[in-house]
């Protein structure tokens, strides 16, 4: 595993954004993790969490596109920072763009902020993770609707590997259902891999009986690979 894979799983287990326990999800399933990326707060988190989402999307997709669409809302701290992040890292000016849930109708008026779009634009879709695809089956007409786009790809902060509407994850029924490749920085696995038996602060996260209870879990809702 990359060392910068690593170093965000350390990352979102510091910032207490992955959590071990028990929690029932807004789908009704009971998972022993769970993700939170609303637990970045300050300026610093966000400065590294714009760096990880940079190397991903260089290593996935390359650094060949224009603009950098976060959805409402976490996708805009999102967007802002990895836009920031390549800048920072790469030397690469791409423009950021959002939308909003509601159309505004004066001053700055529209559904976008950020950026405008225009024709034959390469689009990079960020997310922090993606369990349903219903951000993007909202985002995704909004998109194409201002211009004629090209979707480069989708990148999320963690790939959970669950079932989505059917037996593939919610990024593969995507990437099938839209035509464009999806990626994140890390999926469960591997984040089930570097923790397991792991002493993180004095706490091993994922023990035996964790480790069991995640088996479990995706024994009932992993998806096919």
């Amino acid at each position: 595993m990359e060392s910068y894979k690593q170093e965000f799983i350390d990352f979102m287990v510091d910032s207490q954004v992955l959590k071990f326990g028990d929690f029932t999800l807004k789908s009704g399933r009971r998972s022993p993790f769970f993700m939170n990326a609303g637990a970045y707060v300050t300026g610093t988190q966000l400065r590294k969490l714009g760096q990880y989402y940079a190397h991903a999307i260089n290593e996935h997709f390359g650094l060949d596109f224009d603009i950098l669409f976060g959805p409402a809302y976490k996708g805009i701290p999102l967007s802002v920072a990895t836009a920031m992040a390549i800048s920072e890292l790469y030397g690469k000016d791409v423009r950021y763009c959002a939308n909003r849930k509601e159309v505004k109708d004066h001053g700055d008026t529209g559904i976008l902020l950020g950026s405008s779009l225009k024709d034959g634009d390469r689009v990079v879709m960020i997310e922090d993770v993606t369990t349903s695809g219903k951000s993007i089956e909202e985002t995704y007409p909004i998109l194409k609707a201002q211009a004629d786009v090209n979707i480069v790809g989708l990148v999320v902060s963690l790939n959970r590997m669950e079932k989505g509407k059917g037996e593939e994850s919610a990024l593969q029924e995507i990437s099938k259902s839209y035509g464009f490749p999806t990626a994140a920085i890390v999926d469960m696995k591997e984040v089930t891999e570097y923790l397991y038996g792991r002493d993180v602060n004095g706490t091993v996260l994922i023990d035996d009986e964790r480790k069991a209870a995640i088996d479990a879990y995706y024994k009932e809702y992993g998806a096919v690979c």
